[in-house]
């Protein structure tokens, strides 16, 4: 293919009217879905509205490891397909709640995989495009005690790195050298290499 034969490359101004159209023509199918969703890289929540009439034991919500279907009973259901990415059942869980215009459906899903974006709630729902979700800053307390010390330890040794100075394994390999070096002063270490 000669490279006359190739579309020219978007200009800057271009690719934001595709993005903008892009946006909007998502935001139109997502406006149109009889539920609201919302997610961060663990969980992903939706709600539905209600009406105030209905009671809990009036909803059909059957969610597994793989799909979900929720609605009134004897009525279309307002989600129903199988589920992008597996979920962990014991952290996911629906409540109905009250609010000042009647009643809500609120659905939990906790993600299995916690590094991942879903492109929709069902497979069979209109796609977001989640290269563009811009994630929300998180703290290092909002980490586990494990991920929290290996983050600590990380940024630890890169602050050393642009100082020049060693890492945090470079210091234990000193002070183990040099312990090595004090209980055997007859040994010569001038030409030791650390590697």
């Amino acid at each position: 293919m000669a490279d006359s034969d190739r579309p020219a490359s978007p200009t800057p101004e271009e690719r934001e009217k595709l993005d903008a159209a892009a946006k909007k023509k998502e935001h139109e199918e997502q406006s149109k879905l009889p539920y609201k969703w919302s997610q961060n890289i663990g969980d992903l929540d939706l709600t539905a509205p209600i009406p105030a009439n209905i009671k809990g034991r009036d909803l059909d919500v059957k969610i597994t490891k793989t799909s979900l279907k929720a609605g009134i009973k004897g009525q279309e259901p307002i989600i129903d397909g199988t589920l992008p990415h597996s979920i962990v059942m014991d952290e996911s869980a629906w409540t109905l709640e009250t609010t000042k215009s009647g009643k809500e459906l609120n659905i939990h899903l906790d993600k299995s995989n916690k590094m991942e974006w879903w492109p929709h709630v069902v497979t069979n729902a209109p796609k977001i495009d989640t290269a563009k979700i811009t994630p929300e800053n998180s703290k290092l307390s909002d980490l586990d005690g494990e991920t929290r010390g290996m983050v600590e330890k990380m940024m630890y040794d890169q602050r050393q790195k642009e100082m020049g100075k060693p890492t945090s394994e470079e210091d234990k390999k000193m002070e183990i050298l040099k312990k090595f070096q004090a209980q055997h002063p007859e040994m010569d270490f001038s030409n030791a290499k650390m590697g």
